[in-house]
């Protein structure tokens, strides 16, 4: 069996070198696109990360493909009909970061409501001032979460540790979890008119991209606080500048960005709008958000801790030997 594995570091090998035995394996470093998938039309399975795009076109280009084994838990960046259309295997990492992300969360929201980015930034030039450093307690406010799959219920579970007040909101309520963890399902608006920090954990797709676009900002509690460890395109980022601008909104804090693969370096950027294959009103939007001060941005890295990277791939690893064992595990198609 040929086996590409995608978007790799030099820690991610060993714990995948137990691939290679019995197997034709190949790391790459880069991402597969539509531009470069031909260069490994004799894979049969493909591993990749989240900032691959495993388009229609990229996988018309890859003949001997059988299964996509993703190293995360979201599979926006696979064409999922396209993968039926051939019969190809899609397999994810379902559970690997439940609480690691949570924390994550938590990390966002602490810098915001701690002023914590500038108040290091300003210590470490020996300005001792306290001026605009006034941030706002978390205990007795109310935390809105959007999606209550494994991640929303530890965030949930957090927020209760300091002694905040937490409402949801679902499409599939979980209503067990919500008795054990002591928290109410409310409908969509009430959870934007009652939420001091909203927390995003929905997948991305086109139902739900852009969700929070000009009118849920202006139904949210003024002076919120927007948290999303999910996906970039759950947020209109036009909109949210425009809340941030005015104070609708206090900050925010984002582990993802529409177009965080492409401003990565400043050379893809300069040549994705040259060539326009991206958005420039949302490339510059997303720069903007990055200068902001009440805006905290780190670059998708709420799933990187040690524990959880190593659950990743020792699941990656676990979902293609079953495939090859015919007993797929994880398997969304």
């Amino acid at each position: 069996m040929r086996i590409v594995v995608f978007e790799t570091e030099e820690w991610e090998l060993e714990p995948l070198r137990s691939l290679a035995h019995g197997h034709d394996v190949d790391f790459v470093p880069g991402r597969i696109k539509p531009e470069n998938a031909a260069d490994y039309a004799h894979a049969e399975i493909i591993s990749p990360f989240v900032y691959s795009s495993v388009t229609a076109d990229t996988i018309a280009a890859l003949p001997n493909l059988k299964m996509i084994a993703t190293r995360s838990t979201g599979y926006d960046h696979i064409d999922v009909e396209a993968c039926k259309a051939r019969g190809i295997a899609l397999a994810t990492v379902p559970t690997y970061g439940d609480t690691t992300v949570a924390e994550h969360v938590f990390a966002l929201l602490l810098a915001v409501s701690h002023k914590m980015v500038e108040a290091t930034d300003r210590t470490r030039r020996g300005d001792f001032h306290q001026a605009g450093l006034q941030g706002f307690d978390l205990q007795g406010k109310t935390i809105g979460i959007v999606g209550t799959g494994h991640i929303g219920q530890c965030t949930i579970r957090i927020a209760r540790g300091f002694d905040m007040n937490a409402i949801a909101h679902d499409i599939a309520p979980d209503q067990e979890a919500a008795r054990q963890l002591g928290f109410d399902y409310v409908p969509f608006p009430e959870l934007l008119a009652r939420s001091d920090v909203v927390s995003l954990h929905i997948p991305g797709g086109s139902d739900t991209d852009h969700l929070f676009d000009d009118a849920v900002f202006d139904a949210m509690k003024d002076g919120a606080v927007l948290i999303n460890t999910a996906r970039g395109n759950l947020i209109d980022v036009n909109a949210l500048l425009k809340a941030l601008a005015t104070g609708k909104l206090a900050g925010a804090g984002l582990d993802v960005l529409p177009e965080e693969p492409t401003i990565r370096e400043e050379a893809e950027l300069l040549r994705s709008v040259y060539l326009r294959r991206h958005n420039l009103e949302t490339l510059l939007a997303d720069h903007v958000l990055l200068h902001m001060r009440n805006v905290v941005i780190t670059p998708h890295s709420a799933f990187n801790t040690k524990e959880a990277v190593q659950r990743i791939l020792q699941t990656t690893r676990q979902n293609i030997d079953a495939f090859l064992d015919g007993a797929p595990l994880n398997r969304v198609v």
